[in-house]
């Protein structure tokens, strides 16, 4: 076999996957940054070009405001704090001790939960007088609360849902990751007298920042596209206060058709994950120590 006839098998072996890239993640992302300058068509009218007219009402829209700045604070939240929290679980469960595998099961049995359901326990735990956690409240002495129905509480408890689900994801990547270390690193550090503390931060958490860098892109694009729980517990209120861009989104498109105003917020988001994402990589990608 020539090398002309290699390549050819090459790209044909190549091509069914191509096929799939471009029909669902190129052309979609082309097709949506043209229908960003369109028009929404009607009954009767084919869209028409408008120009930078939907990004016009982006700018000038209060619920898209107050969307993307719910947004950027449940990501400010539930980013740190789950990869934290992984973090201390996956360094828990990875030492011997009684029950280990129990514990690895309790931490990742959110992850495989389907999301409406979890929604549907934390209403339950959020629910005013009766839910458990109110229940608690109650019992301590303090005052009943409206978790999902107060506007300075619903976002917060809508976080908290997205951090317990996320953190036992994320748990499973970085016990992968303890577990290709060599024994012979902890070793060293018993025989030098470091702490478990100083063994952490100076031996682990350097040779983790891989599994870190992917954990953390991961985390990234969860934040701004998890909204199955914000259907079932808040519906995106009260008053927007718990609405997300990607939920804002589907409401503009799916709810008041109006799809090109959908599209021009849908390439405010992918502009948003892609300028972060690069600026995440490239900063952390100098402080990573690969093996």
């Amino acid at each position: 076999m020539n090398l002309s006839s290699r390549h050819i098998q090459a790209y044909l072996l190549l091509l069914p996957a191509f096929v799939f890239l471009v029909g669902f993640t190129h052309y979609p992302a082309i097709a949506t940054l043209f229908d960003s300058f369109m028009s929404t068509p009607r009954a009767g009218r084919a869209p028409v070009f408008v120009g930078l007219e939907n990004y016009q009402v982006m700018l000038e829209d209060p619920v898209f405001w107050k969307s993307l700045t719910n947004n950027l604070l449940f990501a400010l939240a539930t980013i740190p704090l789950s990869m934290m929290l992984a973090i201390a679980m996956a360094l828990w469960v990875n030492d011997k001790i009684a029950g280990r595998s129990f514990l690895r099961m309790s931490y990742f049995l959110p992850t495989v939960l389907p999301m409406i359901a979890v929604a549907n326990i934390w209403i339950f735990f959020y629910t005013p007088d009766y839910g458990l956690i109110n229940q608690a409240l109650q019992f301590i002495g303090l005052p009943s609360m409206n978790f999902l129905g107060d506007p300075q509480l619903a976002l917060m408890a809508i976080t908290v849902v997205a951090i317990w689900k996320e953190a036992g994801f994320f748990m499973i990547f970085y016990l992968a990751a303890l577990q290709t270390l060599s024994p012979s690193y902890r070793e060293a550090a018993q025989i030098e007298g470091a702490s478990r503390w100083y063994f952490f931060r100076r031996i682990q958490w350097p040779l983790l920042m891989p599994t870190t860098i992917f954990v953390l892109v991961n985390a990234l694009i969860n934040a701004f596209r998890m909204v199955d729980h914000i259907f079932v517990m808040t519906n995106g209120g009260p008053n927007n206060a718990s609405s997300l861009l990607l939920f804002y989104l589907y409401e503009v498109g799916f709810k008041f058709w109006d799809r090109g105003y959908a599209s021009a917020l849908t390439m405010v988001l992918l502009a948003i994950l892609a300028a972060v994402g690069l600026l995440q990589f490239f900063l952390l990608d100098k402080r990573t120590h690969y093996r």
